[in-house]
């Protein structure tokens, strides 16, 4: 699970080709704070970046292994018994979709099985449910502060979940090469 906002677009364009489709990694989901009011195109621009499947998550989809999916804008973005959900509930720390409920509802459905990275950002949209990840078993990762273009958000995320583990953008991008499905 991926979260962020200003700042984040650079981070993905170095994290996202990590992904693998043979073997292939665990599925993802990432949230980005998009305008609610227009397509945000996004996920086509990666997917002709990566060897994994990128996309834009659709109610209902089953999670798929080797494949990235974004939340569209204007929904929040959750998951539930592998299992893509889709909401139009209220916007959470005046986001729609939110980082919060994506990894609150990873956490839930996946326990110590999920890792939550928290990237570059403007709030604090995320910290809680980093917090939330931990307390679950789960992996908490955030952006080095120092590193990134808007330090907030990974800074509000470590101050919720001072567990979290702190990594450079190439630190995450090896983590990631390495989280794989099968030899």
């Amino acid at each position: 699970m991926i979260g962020g906002s200003s700042g984040s677009f650079e981070v993905l364009s170095v994290i996202l080709p990590a992904f693998s489709a043979d073997p292939p990694s665990p599925p993802a989901l990432v949230v980005l704070h998009v305008p609610p009011d227009r397509p945000s195109g996004i996920a086509p621009l990666f997917d002709a970046r990566c060897a994994a499947n990128i996309c834009e998550a659709e109610d209902k989809e089953p999670l798929e292994p080797g494949t990235v999916y974004f939340g569209p804008p204007n929904y929040h973005l959750m998951v539930a018994s592998g299992w893509i959900s889709l909401s139009v509930d209220p916007p959470v720390n005046f986001c729609r979709p939110s980082i919060d409920v994506l990894f609150e509802s990873a956490g839930t459905a996946f326990g110590e099985d999920v890792t939550a990275i928290l990237l570059s950002g403007a709030n604090h949209d995320g910290a809680a449910g980093l917090a939330a990840i931990a307390a679950s078993g789960g992996r908490a990762i955030v952006q080095d502060p120092h590193s990134a273009i808007t330090p907030a958000m990974p800074a509000a995320g470590l101050a919720s979940c001072p567990a979290a583990e702190v990594m450079t953008v190439d630190e995450i991008a090896a983590l990631i090469a390495r989280l794989r499905y099968g030899p």
